[in-house]
């Protein structure tokens, strides 16, 4: 039976409509209200949680009732403990690596538990306008009743600002050198001025910045010094080991799986490994052995795109197989994050599938598939 029209929210989306990827402060609502209802430690102004929970929901662990906290990053504890510390500051925190080392999702996962709120962001590329950090004017209003207060639209770094919040700056070094730089005064002076009505916006405690910058991006927009010493910087390493890697890619597509009602990613753990393993000696240009020297492609080969890779063969084994995932599944997958010049990187691609892969022992169904899609 017809009931009318279906509630809708105030994005016009029904409100059963279930997110595709929630921000991290609600897929992690449990955990987070968890450790907030038994973190007795003390907190800094407008802290959602004490430095010591937010290094334990990022890390994970098992709390005093016995709630599992899944850990969200997997490396080395100083690394997490340097980051909150930091935030705990009046420093903003500069997260680099190389691309795939989970700048972005630490960033999203800090901001959650410190402030509840991971959304104030700005995407940094080279087009990011100066008033992305700074503000923009509601320009219907700004002509029909000149620069005021009601004129202005904040950006998320203004907001951050007033709110006592965290705010987030992806890709700092793709956004042009004159607008980095706007952010020397915010961070250095902790204010925001608007000359245009000859007011400033001063910053509240609790308020801080996470950037975070690709390493490969080097020589794109470096950061000026001045803005870089405004920063303590954190470098995120790429996984030390392959188990861990494996344990990486493996949460984090049983994660994505569970959204997309795929298979669970464990009954697919030895081609997991296996993408890993190819990922991890053409990335360090040598074989697990040590003992066979190989070419690296000209791609990063990150565990981003390792989890990419099982995604989707996840997705062809769900929709075309029978819902394992087998050397078939990830082929054509690993295919395309190898070879990313056709030309140089399909002949180290297939000197390694002929030297590495076809003589590895248990590999022949996984060479077959590779071949197939590499012909």
């Amino acid at each position: 039976m017809n009931t009318g029209p279906e509630p809708q929210t105030s994005a016009g989306a029904p409100e059963s409509a279930e997110a595709l990827r929630p921000h991290a402060e609600d897929a992690f609502a449990g955990e987070l209200a968890a450790l907030a209802a038994q973190d007795d430690r003390p907190r800094p102004a407008r802290w959602k949680l004490s430095p010591w929970a937010v290094a334990t929901y990022l890390l994970g662990g098992t709390l005093p009732d016995g709630t599992v906290i899944t850990p969200k990053y997997v490396g080395p504890r100083r690394i997490v403990e340097v980051a909150v510390t930091t935030l705990a500051t009046d420093r903003a925190l500069l997260l680099l690596g190389v691309p795939g080392t989970a700048k972005t999702w630490v960033s999203e996962h800090l901001a959650a538990a410190v402030s509840g709120d991971s959304t104030l962001l700005v995407q940094g590329t080279a087009g990011t306008p100066e008033e992305a950090i700074r503000y923009g004017w509601n320009y219907a209003r700004l002509l029909a009743h000149g620069p005021s207060r009601e004129a202005l639209v904040p950006s998320p770094v203004m907001r951050a600002m007033a709110e006592g919040m965290t705010a987030r700056v992806e890709e700092l070094t793709r956004i042009p050198a004159d607008v980095q730089d706007t952010l020397i005064t915010i961070l250095s002076e902790k204010t925001l001025p608007i000359p245009e009505l000859g007011e400033e916006v001063q910053a509240v405690r609790g308020f801080n910045l996470i950037a975070t910058a690709n390493d490969r991006d080097r020589g794109v927009n470096d950061l000026s010094s001045a803005l870089r010493r405004r920063f303590n910087t954190v470098v995120l390493p790429l996984p030390e080991s392959a188990e861990a890697e494996v344990d990486i890619v493996s949460r984090r597509v049983d994660q994505i799986g569970r959204s997309l009602d795929l298979p669970a990613a464990p009954d697919g753990i030895d081609e997991i490994r296996r993408v890993v393993t190819v990922f991890r000696e053409l990335r360090d240009g040598v074989t697990v052995d040590g003992r066979t020297k190989l070419k690296s492609p000209s791609g990063t080969l990150s565990t981003a795109e390792a989890i990419s890779v099982v995604t989707n063969g996840l997705a062809l084994a769900a929709h075309f197989g029978d819902g394992v995932l087998r050397p078939g599944d990830v082929a054509a997958g690993i295919l395309g994050a190898v070879v990313r010049d056709p030309a140089a990187d399909r002949v180290i691609w297939q000197e390694y599938l002929e030297t590495v892969v076809r003589e590895r022992d248990g590999w022949t169904d996984f060479y077959r598939a590779c071949r197939e899609v590499t012909a």
